[in-house]
């Protein structure tokens, strides 16, 4: 199964605030061991939120774009990692040995990714084959 992994925004972050090479250091130790143990699909750091945008829908209106930054940075997300474990006990253990080197309060959300057979009848065969079509394309990027 596949999880999201969210490192949530600090105030540090949304100032712009880098990490530190200690930081980046012990981080791309923990992402090779992610790598190595077959887990990490993806992952990235994100900038802050005043280089963002929002896109709004409502009703039949169109869409409203709203550019960054935006208030309750706990909420933002500042970075983000796709892991392929057998449990969310297993996630669990790996993101609590996310590196935390500035010793500073971070909080870390974990989300299960939908899979197909989550959506039942209503992904018909033919939704089925159009998405996994579309993701051998994608994997070819």
């Amino acid at each position: 199964m596949r999880f999201m992994v969210i490192m949530k925004a600090s105030e540090e972050s949304e100032a712009g605030q880098l990490p530190s090479t200690e930081l980046l250091t012990e981080m791309g130790k923990f992402n090779e061991e992610l790598v190595r143990a077959g887990v990490m699909l993806a992952g990235e750091g994100l900038t802050a939120s005043a280089e963002g945008v929002r896109v709004k829908f409502g009703g039949t209106a169109e869409p409203k774009v709203v550019d960054g930054p935006f208030a309750e940075s706990k909420e933002l997300i500042a970075g983000f990692w796709i892991l392929q474990v057998r449990s969310k006990e297993e996630v669990i253990e790996w993101v609590k040995r996310v590196p935390n080197t500035d010793g500073a309060h971070h909080e870390i959300e974990i989300r299960r990714i939908f899979e197909a057979e989550d959506f039942g009848e209503n992904m018909t065969p033919e939704l089925r084959e159009a998405e996994e079509k579309l993701r051998a394309e994608s994997a070819k990027n």
